[in-house]
């Protein structure tokens, strides 16, 4: 039973945290700030939301 929960807290963790990982991987510009608005945040929908999209958004360099 405590392997289920141990499983199942690390995958909801995973899935918490995938904003910046999405971020991290892309290499952007504000993995940092990325972080922090999932870390503080990430808790309700929207921020978590705001974070996930602003990993994806695509990043223009002139």
């Amino acid at each position: 039973m405590r392997f289920l929960f141990a499983a199942f807290i690390t995958i909801l963790s995973l899935f918490y945290f995938l904003p910046f990982a999405i971020a991290f991987y892309k290499k952007r510009v504000n993995t940092g700030a990325i972080f922090a608005l999932n870390l503080f945040l990430g808790w309700t929908l929207i921020g978590w939301v705001i974070s996930l999209v602003w990993a994806l958004k695509v990043e223009h360099t002139i």
